[in-house]
């Protein structure tokens, strides 16, 4: 009889983006709340830009404006 082999959650990093988290999964935040996510996969966000965190809203695509040479 061949033993059955637990189930391993696998977290990907991403570059310059989100934390990529097998679901449904609980978070729980810095003051002990929890909250749920029922989603396969859920995006945490590692940018701290969301206005939906701990969850990624994208904000980590947003093009980051440089000043031009000329002061405009």
């Amino acid at each position: 009889m061949r033993a059955m082999r637990e189930r391993v959650p696998q977290v990907v990093l991403t570059d310059e983006g989100p934390l990529l988290v097998p679901g449904p999964v609980d978070v729980v935040l810095p003051d002990g709340t929890r909250v749920r996510s029922e989603r396969p996969v859920t995006a945490l966000c590692t940018c701290r830009r969301s206005r939906r965190r701990p969850f990624c809203d994208t904000s980590h695509r947003r093009k980051v404006r440089t000043p031009r040479e000329d002061g405009s």
